[in-house]
């Protein structure tokens, strides 16, 4: 493809340009926003394309073949992928069942696979032959459904990849540790250790870099199960491991991460006697956790971004999963609006079809 017997202009670039532009942009003033995987993604898909369209440009034959192998590889993993996912999920929900506990949060992909595997069925058997015309006319709309939930997954999953490449400066005043359930009501559970870890191992790096240590903010309440608040196990847990306890706090209040973020930054500005936001102020919790986290920290005025801590490749669909739907909970008001006037919109349409056809 050439323009006047000559290759395209670069020219052709600045589209995908101005979709980095604006990402950029988003990116650097807050890293907490689904938004972000939105410029990105039409970035990317820009890009892509007109990279693709150049290179074909250029009349290269051995280019062209090489093109269209790669497109043929990434649309047939696709499509593979898409074939086999509900015996992937399956799989890892066998994995999830024998390692961890049997708790319907851990039985996501279990859920989700037989989900799949319910709806090709359907499609195989097709029931719709025995349902009332007015039902079919609403299960019309399913796969459209269907394909904005993928879409908003897509989404949220490549904000959550984003948001891994974020490296705080070693600058900071306090680091907020995440609380979760205490082992047996009182133990300090390895996926919670991890997180203290991952706190750790950031203070012990800004101390080497001659800086003041961050003071660590342990925040976690006392649940239902429990002999102790999580955010004084956590403490002793720290301070076991050679952190001064004069460079840690405890907030015992919190039951879920909004009250984290909002009982974490009411600890620190009476420790700094000053507003949180003139302190400097990062999180730790598990790597799939982090950008749930930081929109609560954004919910409760905190500028804060956070730091993850590595979770087992076994458990990461389900938990990533999990922290979709809530996040998708988050946003219950936007996508029923959406859902809604999709709905509206296949019900007027079919309306209006059959009062043409009644004519």
């Amino acid at each position: 493809m050439t323009v006047n017997g000559y290759p395209m202009p670069i020219a052709i670039f600045l589209l995908p340009a101005f979709f980095l532009i604006i990402f950029l942009t988003f990116w650097f003033r807050d890293k907490r926003r689904l938004i972000n995987g939105i410029w990105f993604n039409l970035f990317l898909i820009s890009f892509v394309g007109t990279l693709g369209l150049y290179l074909a440009s250029l009349g290269n034959e051995i280019l062209n073949w090489v093109l269209l192998m790669a497109v043929a590889l990434v649309v047939g993993i696709g499509l593979l992928v898409f074939l086999f996912m509900a015996f992937l999920l399956l799989w890892n929900a066998r994995i999830v069942w024998k390692r961890e506990a049997h708790t319907l949060g851990n039985s996501l992909t279990l859920v989700l696979g037989l989900g799949l595997l319910a709806l090709w069925l359907v499609n195989i058997f097709a029931p719709q032959r025995f349902l009332p015309e007015w039902v079919n006319t609403l299960l019309a709309i399913f796969p459209f459904i269907v394909f904005y939930v993928l879409a908003s997954f897509y989404n949220y999953l490549t904000t959550l990849v984003l948001y891994q490449f974020n490296h705080p400066r070693f600058n900071q005043d306090y680091i907020i540790v995440l609380g979760a359930g205490l082992l047996h009501g009182n133990q300090i559970s390895p996926l919670l250790a991890s997180r203290i870890n991952r706190a750790i191992t950031f203070y012990d790096k800004q101390q080497e870099k001659g800086k003041k240590p961050p003071k660590l903010v342990f925040s976690g309440g006392q649940g239902a199960d429990e002999t102790k608040s999580e955010g004084a196990a956590m403490q002793a847990f720290a301070i076991a491991q050679g952190i001064p306890a004069k460079n840690t706090l405890a907030e015992v209040q919190s039951k879920n991460t909004l009250e984290n973020m909002r009982f974490s930054k009411a600890v620190i500005q009476q420790d700094a006697q000053k507003p949180a936001a003139d302190c400097h102020i990062i999180f730790a919790t598990n790597n799939y956790h982090t950008f749930r986290a930081g929109m609560y920290a954004r919910q409760a005025g905190l500028k804060a971004d956070g730091i993850g801590s590595r979770t087992s490749k076994y458990f990461l669909p389900n938990a990533v999963i999990r922290e979709y739907l809530a996040v998708f909970l988050m946003k219950k008001r936007q996508h029923t609006l959406v859902i809604g006037a999709m709905l509206v919109l296949d019900l007027l349409s079919t309306g209006v079809i059959a009062w043409i056809l009644g004519r």
